[in-house]
């Protein structure tokens, strides 16, 4: 069987009723986070020219954009929806355990299905359980799809949020919209080509506006198959097709057959972010918290701070000296220099005016970031890192790090989730309207119209157009 077939059938086969209920439940839970990371970036820059980029060319109202009074176009709904969800950085990631991918860097998996699947699924008023039931089929396929690439095709560039996002977006679409099969072999050949990202832009609006758009790729895929438009048969292993131009080929044993055995949302599982930052400094600012906290220490008890990573940490977290809100998201001095100075590192840390201040500027100067050799012969498939702290008193502390809260090690638990969605949704949305946004969510497979939930993120502070 061909990739394209396997997936194929995959999409149509699956029903939210046959689905396992641990799968259900974690998808029930992505959702819920990435709404509210949706919520937490509408009022972040990137996500505010997307709206007025869009407002400019006017459209009819099909689906709404969280947090704003605003309605657009599906597709463009889903663009400005995807970008507010990657803004800060605070989306979930797919993990990895084989050892040869890069364990937390294959993609965020849950913002371009999910951001595709409210904008279609308000359209074509769907009930709750279907969109759910679009949504788990999207994410998987995605996610399996980003297992089965060649690495190089991360190594050499390309933002797989970008690129394996489409895929997972279009097939979220194309299950809400019903499409038979040779017109879905028909939008997976225009996803390939749509499909765009390069990792350069890490660090600039670039890299959440690529989420956006492979939300609005996936639907315009799915919209032009339903009407008839063409793309070459069997796109994603035939000789031009995605896996071999994008990633010189694929592994074919982690595509065929592996969909949905298991899911991947539950095994490796997906990890909830604690911090609005890079994924990959995760670990090493919850044991920087843990030694911080433990040993009670002050900034003015921090002479020197020598971190020690790999090339997986050290190439994507590479901003020494950030200038920038987005550019301190992939700094490893900043990050470390934030959990020092505030023993925190949240929304409030993560803004141009914290990263250029006095204070923070000083003591970045401080952290000194080095190459590990041997940390890196290890492997990638954990985020391991080695911190060591010299205190003005000559004591000297060393932690090491490889597990971080959210991860399916360390889990959040439900009032932690529920306590993050209320710290997004705040940025946007009143107390009121967050608990009613909440109850629906809780709610999510009963809902006999996915409106009832939309309607509800719709509601606005002041202020956010």
């Amino acid at each position: 069987m061909s990739a394209t077939r396997a997936v194929i059938d995959f999409v149509l086969d699956i029903a939210l009723d046959r689905v396992p209920d641990e799968v259900v439940r974690e998808g029930r839970r992505c959702v819920l986070d990435g709404i509210g990371v949706i919520l937490a970036g509408v009022p972040e820059a990137c996500a505010r020219i997307v709206r007025e980029e869009m407002a400019a060319r006017g459209g009819s109202g099909e689906a709404t954009l969280l947090g704003t009074p605003a309605r657009a176009p599906a597709g463009p709904a889903a663009r400005a929806n995807g970008t507010a969800g990657h803004a800060l950085d605070f989306d979930d990631t797919q993990l990895s355990s084989a050892p040869d991918r890069i364990f937390g860097l294959l993609t965020h998996p849950t913002v371009a299905p999910l951001a595709a699947g409210l904008a279609v699924g308000e359209r074509e008023d769907v009930s709750g359980a279907a969109f759910l039931e679009a949504f788990l089929t999207g994410f998987e396929v995605e996610c399996k799809m980003a297992e089965a690439i060649d690495p190089r095709h991360y190594r050499e560039g390309f933002h797989s949020t970008a690129t394996l996002g489409t895929f997972g977006a279009a097939v979220c679409a194309a299950k809400l919209v019903h499409l038979a099969a040779d017109e879905f072999e028909m939008a997976l050949g225009i996803a390939a080509s749509l499909a765009a990202g390069i990792r350069l832009g890490f660090g600039t609006m670039t890299k959440p506006f690529h989420a956006g758009r492979a939300a609005e790729n996936g639907i315009l895929a799915v919209d032009l198959a339903a009407r008839g438009f063409t793309a070459g048969d069997d796109p994603l292993e035939a000789e031009w097709g995605f896996f071999q131009v994008f990633g010189g080929g694929f592994d074919e044993t982690r595509l065929v057959g592996a969909l949905g055995h298991p899911h991947s949302i539950v095994d490796p599982g997906v990890s909830v972010k604690p911090y609005p930052s890079g994924s990959l400094g995760h670990p090493s600012m919850d044991a920087l918290l843990a030694l911080v906290t433990a040993h009670d220490l002050a900034p003015d008890d921090v002479e020197r701070i020598t971190f020690r990573a790999g090339h997986n940490i050290l190439r994507p977290l590479r901003y020494r000296r950030p200038e920038t809100e987005l550019e301190a998201k992939f700094s490893i001095p900043f990050i470390l220099t934030s959990i020092v100075l505030r023993r925190r590192a949240g929304i409030e840390e993560f803004t141009d005016e914290f990263v250029r201040s006095e204070a923070v500027r000083s003591f970045m100067e401080r952290v000194d970031v080095r190459f590990d050799e041997e940390i890196d012969a290890r492997g990638y498939d954990r985020m391991r890192s080695r911190i060591d702290v010299r205190l003005k008193d000559g004591r000297e502390l060393t932690t090491t790090a490889d597990t971080y809260r959210g991860g399916p090690e360390r889990p959040l638990t439900g009032d932690e989730l529920d306590a993050k969605f209320r710290e997004c949704a705040a940025r946007v949305l009143s107390p009121a309207a967050i608990e009613v946004a909440l109850e629906r969510l809780r709610a999510l497979e009963d809902l006999e119209r996915l409106t009832e939930l939309t309607r509800a993120l719709g509601v606005r502070a002041a202020g956010v157009s």
